[in-house]
């Protein structure tokens, strides 16, 4: 069934070419104009029971195949009528309804209905598809951004992100192809005219000339068969005509086109009390019949009182809703949503608040709600929405960037201006300052003078860029903070749905939610990402078995990510620059280790840390002169409490274990540090 049904359509358009070519006995044609009628009803009515337009996307192209179907019944009809002078009983039938005793009458009528479906109902529904189809393409660019900030903001999962981008693009499709297909109507209802005139020129010819029939008969005959063919073909083109003008004309809704007009035009009902009012008083004008206007005012009164009725339900129906879900101000729900701390917030001055305004253009929250899908793929933690307002006690231009109610950041931002970063600023107008997240010189310029700026050779950011890089500074310092107990739930859990066996080994026989959000913590203060949590889990799994100690468990899920851990560190030309230890140091280093209430920790005198910062200072310096990112790597006993030494007084020089090291990178030493003199 399914191969018969693929195939029906080929042998069908196939049939119609044939037509054009191969005569057709009148009873054929009788049954294929009978379809060709109740084929284009079908489809009109299918095209007012539609939601949304790609309900039906298959319609462009079924309007190039009715219209060829049409035209091809419509070369048959003529082939017959020049012929024979019949065309089967349904063109017979037609053209004596519509001419009846007068053929004139008859004319004038199949003119009438040819400038309905050619002038106003072909003309505007091709309007509207152009338009239709250039709005929605100009349309389609900010509908993939908001699938984006959606996707970013954790609204939709990438299931449905894929499936809305697909509709995007299918709706876009479709316009632009029904902007093409409403040509076809187009053409059709010329090419029916041309014909039209064409059977009715031809057919008197052929009767007089070659049939001997007098002109009266002649004209009786051939206008019969050319209005009824006429009248048979036009029929079935104003309704696909119709259907093409509903389908480019509807938007998308919750209901059919039926129900969506009654209870519209029922919504108001001060307009319909009014229209009936009026239908009544125009009785009083002298010489119009009254009782169709007493009936249809009387009715129209009637349908207003009982949408009245209707109305007073549904608005005290939705006054009660509204007031069971809204809280009273004084409540102790309204009062602890004031009361909650938001985990990250952006506040802005009332001269930034253009940055936010979609309407003005601004395009910081969707930045903003970018940086969350950014920061998930950087480090494997999903932030919390950043909740963002503004605060007139601000100074202007100044932005502040909170952390679970503490200030973590502020920045300003002037109006009107963009930030230019580089050493050659002093030939450009503007307020000197620092860039706020590597404190390079920068200087606040104004807009108009940014192309001099980059002539310049400074990189140019937008206002916009700078807060957001800012805030992504701020949480990729303080995202260990950002990780809650119900966010390690939500990681136990996704990992639980890909990875069942490894959640349930781990969770919550060997450890608990809460010893897992210290590890994790841990991970993220040293800018390790959790994002393969499964490698994580299972290392914690068998560490577990032995000992639940913190700095244990952080070193064995260390040791299983390897090399990961220093891979944001390698080169684009595959180097990893490193400090090492001298060894005898070293075992100094691991001699010391002690273990305290928040874990290892180095018990060394005064001078032998000042020899250690000393060294590892130097050596840094000179490498950051150098334009390295160096690392200090050291063995995995002492890693740990080496690190926590280092975070505290150079958090910039990341500290890993020879596990840990990129097998693939070229290792290029910068020096050994021994606790006296830097060793280069």
């Amino acid at each position: 069934m399914q191969k018969l049904t693929k195939a029906a359509v080929p042998i069908g358009v196939v049939a119609i070419v044939l037509m054009l070519v191969v005569p057709l006995p009148a009873a054929v044609l009788d049954l294929l104009l009978g379809l060709n009628i109740t084929a284009s009803l079908l489809i009109l009515l299918v095209a007012m029971q539609i939601r949304k337009p790609l309900d039906f996307a298959v319609f462009p192209s079924l309007i190039l195949i009715a219209t060829l179907f049409r035209l091809a019944l419509n070369v048959s009809s003529t082939r017959l009528v020049l012929t024979d002078g019949y065309a089967g009983k349904v063109i017979e039938a037609f053209g004596h309804f519509v001419i009846g005793g007068s053929l004139i009458v008859g004319l004038v009528i199949f003119v009438i209905l040819t400038i309905i479906q050619f002038v106003v109902i072909t003309n505007g529904a091709g309007r509207v598809a152009e338009v239709g189809a250039r709005f929605t393409l100009d349309a389609m660019p900010g509908k993939q951004m908001a699938i984006d900030a959606d996707l970013n903001a954790g609204l939709i999962n990438e299931k449905q992100a894929r499936k809305r981008r697909h509709e995007v693009t299918a709706e876009a499709d479709f316009y632009g192809s029904m902007d093409g297909a409403s040509k076809f109507v187009k053409g059709d209802a010329i090419a029916a005219i041309i014909i039209t005139l064409i059977n009715l020129i031809g057919g008197m010819a052929i009767g007089v000339m070659q049939r001997g029939m007098a002109p009266a008969e002649a004209v009786s005959t051939y206008s019969l068969l050319t209005v009824g063919d006429g009248l048979v073909s036009q029929i079935p083109a104003l309704l696909l005509s119709t259907a093409t003008g509903i389908i480019v004309t509807r938007s998308a809704s919750d209901g059919d086109m039926g129900s969506d007009l009654l209870a519209q035009l029922g919504r108001f009902q001060q307009p319909v009390r009014i229209a009936g009012g009026a239908a009544i008083a125009m009785c009083l004008i002298p010489g119009l019949p009254k009782l169709p206007f007493l009936v249809i005012g009387g009715l129209f009164l009637f349908m207003a009182a009982r949408m009245k009725d209707v109305a007073e339900v549904d608005e005290e129906a939705e006054t009660q809703a509204t007031g069971d879900e809204e809280p009273k101000p004084d409540s102790p729900e309204a009062i602890a949503e004031k009361m909650r701390v938001d985990p990250l917030e952006l506040e802005v001055a009332f001269d930034l608040v253009d940055l936010v305004d979609t309407a003005r253009g601004g395009d910081l929250l969707d930045r903003v709600k970018a940086l969350r899908r950014k920061v998930a793929m950087d480090t494997g933690l999903v932030i919390p929405l950043v909740r963002t307002r503004d605060n007139l006690d601000l100074p202007a231009s100044q932005y502040v960037i909170w952390l679970n109610g503490v200030p973590a950041a502020k920045g300003m931002s002037p109006a009107g201006t963009v930030l230019a970063i580089g050493d050659a600023l002093d030939g450009l107008p503007g307020k000197a300052t620092r860039e706020p997240v590597f404190g390079l010189p920068a200087k606040w310029v104004p807009a108009e003078l940014q192309r001099q700026a980059e002539m310049a050779g400074a990189t140019v950011v937008d206002r916009s860029s700078v807060i957001t890089t800012h805030l992504a500074e701020v949480v990729r310092q303080h995202a260990a903070e950002l990780l809650g107990r119900e966010d390690v739930r939500l990681l136990v859990e996704m990992v639980r749905r890909t990875h069942p066996i490894v959640v349930e080994e781990l969770t919550p026989t060997l450890l608990t939610l809460g010893e897992i959000q210290r590890v994790l913590h841990g991970l993220l203060e040293e800018n390790v990402s959790i994002r393969d949590l499964v490698r994580i889990f299972e290392a914690l799994s068998v560490r577990a078995k032995v000992s639940t100690e913190v700095d244990g468990l952080i070193e064995a899920a260390r040791s299983a990510l390897g090399a990961a851990i220093s891979h944001p560190y390698v080169t684009p030309d595959e180097r990893l620059y490193v400090l090492t230890l001298d060894p005898a140091f070293e075992q100094r280093l691991l001699e010391s280790v002690r273990v305290g209430e928040g874990g290892q920790v180095l018990a060394l005198d005064a001078g032998t840390v000042d020899g250690l910062v000393n060294g590892c200072t130097g050596l840094l310096s000179e490498a950051e002169r150098l334009g390295l990112a160096p690392v200090l790597v050291c063995s995995p006993q002492v890693r740990a409490a080496l690190s926590r030494l280092m975070r505290q007084i150079l958090p910039r020089l990341p500290v890993i274990s020879y596990t840990e090291v990129s097998r693939t990178a070229q290792i290029e030493s910068l020096g050994v540090v021994n606790g006296a003199v830097a060793i280069r």
